[in-house]
């Protein structure tokens, strides 16, 4: 894997997940972590583990809560949303780069009203896009972003994906950036995988089969 497109995936891996569900905002969600729901987050984010061997570089990451990006038209309100717990974690492999974040919310009512303003919107997928293209500079090119069917593992399920032209020495190679978003309870759980385009159909097994496991680990 060539640098350019190394840099490219981690661009797109940190950009999705600390995107997570709410993609713009008025503000800042609060803070207010305890030590049940803190556990609660750590026992669901991905692990070295899932991923079914002990080759992949990367582990635990202190979460990135920092306020999403912000579009023109698009300011889902987040200020009255309580976060009370959180984990992250990344691994990196042979081209592919699974990053995972797991936030838990003080209620049900404010994972509702999040899904509904960030990822049921009009404005979501031009904000995501937009946000993409901008962060991927002059050495990539967003060639597209759509939101896709995903298997209804909860009520809340939705998969975005990007397709990216990089240019790696003289040729133009694909790469794809999934983000797949998963409510369940007060838990919100974000899926970003990179990886070359060619690999589409293992990366789409891989996220079914990686989010039914972290959806059968959320108790909170």
């Amino acid at each position: 894997m060539t640098r350019r497109m190394a840099f490219v995936l981690v661009t797109v891996t940190a950009l999705l997940a600390t995107a997570a569900l709410a993609v713009a905002g008025d503000g800042k969600e609060q803070i207010r972590f305890n030590r049940a729901d803190q556990a609660a987050a750590r026992a669901v984010v991905l692990r070295r583990t899932d991923l079914g061997s002990s080759a992949w570089q990367g582990g635990a990451l202190k979460p990135d809560l920092s306020p999403a990006p912000t579009c023109a038209n698009f300011h889902p309100k987040v200020s009255d949303l309580v976060i009370t717990g959180a984990a992250q974690t990344d691994f990196r492999r042979s081209g592919l780069d699974f990053g995972n974040l797991v936030v838990v919310l003080e209620t049900r009512r404010m994972v509702a009203l999040d899904w509904r303003r960030s990822l049921l919107a009009p404005g979501t997928i031009p904000c995501l896009r937009q946000t993409m293209s901008k962060a991927l500079g002059s050495g990539a090119r967003l060639l597209s972003f759509a939101k896709l069917p995903f298997p209804h593992l909860t009520t809340r399920t939705a998969l975005f994906r990007a397709v990216i032209v990089v240019q790696a020495q003289g040729k133009a190679v694909r790469v794809l950036a999934d983000l797949v978003a998963v409510a369940r309870g007060r838990t919100e759980i974000t899926l970003s995988v990179a990886a070359p385009a060619s690999a589409r159909r293992a990366v789409s097994a891989a996220e079914r089969s990686l989010l039914r496991v972290l959806v059968s680990r959320a108790r909170a």
